[in-house]
């Protein structure tokens, strides 16, 4: 006769009992079941039974969950808690139905969650709910061998007249951002147009000065270009009166010269003092 074999999967785990007793725990992989009948060294063979248990992540959600806010107002919430089973052992022996106990365990979470927050701080602040869940809930479900992963707020339906409401509260929130941007933009082109204008102002008095130190230091040039030119020329007359002082000839010479240049024109005029005769005089 065959023996009865099982195969585990790796997305699960076994409890094997002998006469409902727990002897271990299965990991994946073949295993053969004893016979049923038949005696082991004067006693009867035990009776095997295997228990499986899922340990892949999974999802479990709690829906439609209508729950007062610190200011009485009521609100149905729906939860996603994403799982999976650490702790076969526990899963199985701590508490009936761990599925069950999981879901009543974040239900009463999210209820005393949102029985402290207002309603504008579960608009403003839906994180916090999932983090009061994981809080309360994580340590109470290791106790039955499951670890939360993730606990996320899905819906948040409110009453139809307050929905209303809300929705043109965020509609003004939305208009009041947007014109908040705008100011913001507005506030930040003319600032960027100041420090422009400011920049331009300072360049062109930094060019002013420039110009006027340029101009300042061309004049002085030209200046102190004119005075070496008077002393050169100067110094050139002096050295020709010197020259004609010693050389009168040099002089007579330079008269002559001037005086034939003079000859040239016939515009020009010579006046030669004479002393006037007596009888033109009378």
């Amino acid at each position: 006769m065959p023996r009865k074999e099982i195969i585990i999967k790796d997305t699960h785990r076994a409890l094997w009992y002998e006469n409902g007793v727990l002897v271990k725990v299965l990991e994946a992989g073949r295993y053969e079941f004893p016979r049923k009948r038949g005696r082991v060294l004067g006693r009867h063979r035990p009776i095997v039974e295997v228990v499986l248990v899922d340990v892949r992540e999974r999802e479990l959600t709690i829906k439609g969950q209508e729950i007062l806010t610190a200011d009485k107002v009521a609100i149905r919430v729906s939860i996603i808690v994403q799982f999976r089973v650490t702790d076969p052992r526990a899963a199985v022996h701590e508490v009936e139905k761990y599925e069950e106990r999981l879901y009543s365990d974040v239900q009463l979470a999210a209820r005393r969650s949102l029985a402290s927050m207002t309603l504008e701080e579960i608009l403003t602040n839906r994180n916090r709910l999932s983090e009061d869940i994981l809080r309360d809930v994580k340590e109470i479900a290791a106790r039955y061998g499951v670890s939360i992963v993730r606990a996320d707020v899905k819906d948040l339906v409110f009453p139809g007249n307050l929905q209303e409401i809300m929705n043109k509260v965020l509609a003004a929130e939305r208009m009041s951002q947007a014109q908040l941007v705008e100011a913001r933009t507005k506030a930040q082109t003319q600032q960027i147009d100041a420090e422009a204008n400011a920049e331009i102002r300072r360049v062109e008095s930094e060019a002013q000065a420039a110009a006027a130190r340029l101009a300042a230091r061309v004049q002085a040039e030209a200046e102190q270009i004119k005075t070496e030119a008077e002393i050169a020329a100067l110094r050139q007359a002096e050295q020709a009166a010197q020259a004609y002082s010693a050389h009168p000839a040099l002089l007579r010479l330079r008269e002559l010269e001037t005086m034939k240049e003079l000859g040239r024109s016939a515009n020009a005029r010579i006046y030669i003092g004479f002393k006037k005769h007596e009888a033109d005089r009378d």
